[in-house]
């Protein structure tokens, strides 16, 4: 399977925002991807209040455009994040959610994710108090990964959604992995002033811990006021922990790699880390 990490600049226009990401998009359907993946508030970034007035529901544009792209190009889309209008009934107390959507190639939505882990932060160059605008999401969610090669047997391969800051949280990959996940999608904001150091050690660690494939989608550069510069470098990670794809240059852009399901089980019958787990004795 062909997968794309597309890296984006985003701001508070979300028509421009749209447009460039769907030329992106269209780029990487075109060299053969077959399931791509956008970063986090690639339709619409800026500070607290830019997000609330932006706020839409599940059937607003985001969705509405990531849908109408996927069946355009037959492709599997992961359209990033972007802040969701809950349900009056939802009990956030006015917040709103960090929304993920899997789309698949018919245009229908696959999987719904909310970030789990808000980026409660006091790091200098990235301060944040993510939890005054964004309600915490409650649920861990992997979706069926197709299409995929026949003949691995056994419940299908599944893809494991996650935003940003999640990625500091190795227990949710786990999750993930024992769900059936093969592959885990990270899409994110990184900021500047901890990527240098931290995301691709965290993206190996991810990949190498659970023997999945991590792909990784970020937004690059300066972004609004009232969000931090954004690290860049979106890359593509194999089970082995070897970054397979990566995109240095600090601009939008797409990332190609192709994930080899055979050596991802071979991996996994050498090393078999899951299967050695001793939950039973951790306390």
């Amino acid at each position: 399977m062909r997968v794309a990490a597309v890296q984006t600049n985003a701001g508070p226009d979300r028509d421009q925002n749209l447009r460039a990401a769907g030329e992106l998009v269209a780029a990487a359907a075109g060299a053969g991807a077959e399931l791509v993946v956008l970063p986090e508030y690639f339709s619409v970034a800026g500070d607290p209040g830019v997000l609330r007035r932006s706020a839409e529901s599940l059937s607003g544009p985001t969705v509405t455009w990531a849908a109408d792209l996927a069946q355009r190009w037959a492709v599997r889309l992961v359209a990033g994040s972007f802040p969701e209008r809950p349900d009056p009934d939802a009990g956030t107390g006015g917040r709103l959610f960090n929304t993920s959507c899997l789309i698949g190639p018919t245009g229908a939505v696959e999987a719904v994710y909310r970030k789990i882990h808000l980026f409660d932060v006091d790091v200098e160059g990235a301060t944040s108090r993510e939890s005054a605008t964004m309600a915490p999401g409650d649920r861990v969610v992997v979706s069926p990964l197709d299409p995929w090669p026949p003949g691995l047997g056994g419940s299908p391969p599944m893809i494991g959604l996650s935003i940003c800051y999640d990625l500091r949280f190795p227990e949710m990959y786990r999750v993930m992995a024992l769900a059936g996940a093969r592959v885990a999608v990270v899409v994110a904001a990184f900021t500047a002033a901890t990527g240098p150091a931290h995301w691709e050690v965290l993206l190996r660690a991810r990949a190498v811990e659970n023997e999945i494939f991590v792909i990784a989608a970020g937004q690059v550069g300066r972004l609004p006021a009232g969000m931090p510069p954004c690290h860049g470098r979106s890359m593509i990670v194999d089970p082995w922990g070897s970054v397979i794809a990566e995109r240095s240059e600090p601009t939008p852009g797409v990332v190609l790699a192709d994930l080899d399901p055979d050596r991802q089980l071979q991996i996994r019958s050498q090393l078999p880390v899951l299967a050695n787990r001793r939950p039973d004795a951790y306390r």
